[in-house]
């Protein structure tokens, strides 16, 4: 336990230094210039800029979600929703008067003269309240860090090779594997009470639907399998709605609800998918607060997880950047097999522990079967051709189809509508064409995104909730309960956090993605 949390301590420290984040700082929000843009790689960290901007106005406390997923279980930690800052920690069970852990000394006698409730809930709120007399709104969470901090141990020195296959599909690496460790704590084969398996959390039926369009086995417990697929999908996302933001939460959310998010920030007047996205993810956050289900025809099915997920992933980028960093990196080979190998033959021909081949190949248990790709720290030609596309640079057709695509005008309602179809099965079939390991992942990632879009009823549940006159009333209605009840309007208070829950249960019981 010392050294989990001396591990947690070293990094958030190092994160911590490196966030750029000052008290008080306003940020002024600007949208990267077309002109600026030239290929994929431009389009990915023009985006990455113009979503960092807009989570640091929006939500500017994300930053404290670092804390919550590296520090060790069984606490629960508060921090500012104004700059992300970790204010201080308390044991779930214990005295918190006297076994806190104050990150800032300033606030060590808050609890002078207090007596203070015996229920963990109401304890939590009636902290959070005397927190905020002296730094302003806070966020609280129970920290979750085991899920993470042993297989940051483990798996830490494969965080750059990982990065690199995010980055072919354009998707920056820190975003991409931030979301990781929010879904699996970077475990290949984490399994949630759901069935959803593996690195980014995919249903298992999934992973078999998306086998079904894939010309090489898919193995759903491998983290290096898993990455260049969870990564393809990230990036179809994002070129849809122009955004990791939305698409990070139709991650969690599904494309109906944050579809329905969108809406309601155009109701309430913002143009930008970003602003439209943060202000309809709020009211209803706020909405759904309400005693009562009025307005459960506005909310639906989106959730205080769903609220927050983005903002959770975007904190954990700082933890990505301090372990990749603070951890020496290993390399990490492919070999697409072409017949069944045992983990003995693998063993004996690379002198490699059977605990190290397994570390490279989670799903391992006594072989590899054929046509599956096997992963090692050196390449071994033997075991079959090199398909580790990410340690070579890409092929000019590739870059071409990528560039192209990236360069696709976003928007949901344009993607839902099967008139669009064809440009995405052209780019299918130029990606395709590419005969390249990272142009086949594309290629059956888009089969596997349009085969949900097009055979969903989303669209039309969407265009319904778009036009409906119900909706728009509930929506001006909510508007006015919350400014007379006091509450912050979405529309000038986007800052505001809520005190009430955890949106993070144990990793074992976490929702499916997907």
């Amino acid at each position: 336990m010392r050294k989990t949390a001396a591990l947690a301590l070293a990094l958030l420290v190092a994160a911590e230094t490196g966030s750029g984040l000052s008290r008080g700082r306003s940020v002024q929000i600007a949208a990267t210039s077309p002109a600026q843009v030239r290929h994929a790689a431009d389009y990915a960290a023009a985006r990455r800029r113009d979503d960092f901007a807009a989570m640091k106005a929006f939500r500017p406390g994300y930053a404290f979600w670092q804390h919550v997923f590296m520090l060790p279980d069984h606490s629960v930690a508060y921090g500012s929703a104004i700059d992300g800052r970790l204010l201080g920690t308390f044991p779930t069970k214990g005295n918190w008067t006297r076994d806190a852990v104050w990150a800032d000394p300033a606030l060590t006698g808050i609890f002078d003269g207090q007596t203070l409730a015996r229920r963990l809930g109401e304890r939590r709120d009636q902290v959070a309240l005397l927190l905020e007399r002296e730094v302003g709104p806070v966020l609280h969470n129970s920290t979750r860090g085991d899920a993470l901090l042993p297989n940051a141990r483990r798996y830490g020195s494969f965080l750059a090779e990982w990065g690199t296959i995010y980055e072919r599909f354009g998707v920056p690496a820190d975003i991409g594997l931030a979301q990781v460790i929010l879904e699996s704590g970077l475990n290949g084969t984490r399994r949630s009470e759901a069935n959803a398996v593996g690195f980014c959390q995919w249903l298992r039926r999934n992973w078999i639907r998306l086998n079904h369009f894939s010309p090489t086995v898919i193995d759903g417990n491998n983290q290096t399998t898993q990455a260049p697929y969870c990564a393809a999908y990230l990036s179809i996302l994002a070129a849809k709605y122009g955004s990791f933001i939305p698409a990070l939460s139709e991650h969690n959310a599904g494309g109906t609800n944050v579809g329905r998010a969108l809406v309601i920030g155009e109701r309430l007047g913002a143009a930008d998918v970003r602003a439209r996205y943060f202000l309809g993810s709020k009211l209803a956050r706020d909405l759904r607060a309400l005693p009562g289900r009025e307005y459960a025809h506005v909310v639906r099915s989106y959730g205080p997880r769903s609220h927050l997920y983005a903002e959770m992933v975007f904190g954990n980028t700082f933890i990505v950047r301090s372990l990749t960093a603070s951890t020496p990196q290993a390399p990490i080979y492919a070999m697409r097999t072409q017949r069944a190998i045992s983990l003995d033959e693998i063993m004996s021909r690379t002198d490699l522990s059977a605990d190290e081949v397994r570390r490279f190949n989670p799903a391992i248990v006594d072989r590899v079967r054929a046509n599956a790709t096997l992963y090692l720290p050196f390449h071994v030609s033997e075991f079959g051709p090199d398909v580790a596309f990410w340690r070579r640079a890409p092929s000019p057709s590739y870059a071409a189809v990528l560039d192209d695509f990236m360069r696709l005008d976003s928007g949901q309602e344009r993607w839902d509508d099967p008139s669009f179809k064809p440009v995405l099965t052209e780019f299918q079939r130029r990606f395709s064409e590419t005969r390249t390991e990272e142009g086949a992942v594309m290629a059956t990632v888009l089969a596997y995104a349009m085969d949900q879009a097009y055979t969903s009823s989303r669209r039309a549940l969407l265009s319904e909730y778009r036009t409906s006159e119900q909706v728009r009333r509930l929506i001006e209605r909510g508007v006015a309960e919350l400014g007379a009840l006091g509450r912050s309007s979405p529309i000038v208070a986007i800052g505001q956090m809520s005190r009430r829950e955890d949106v993070l249960t144990p990793a074992s019981s976490l929702p499916a993605s997907q």
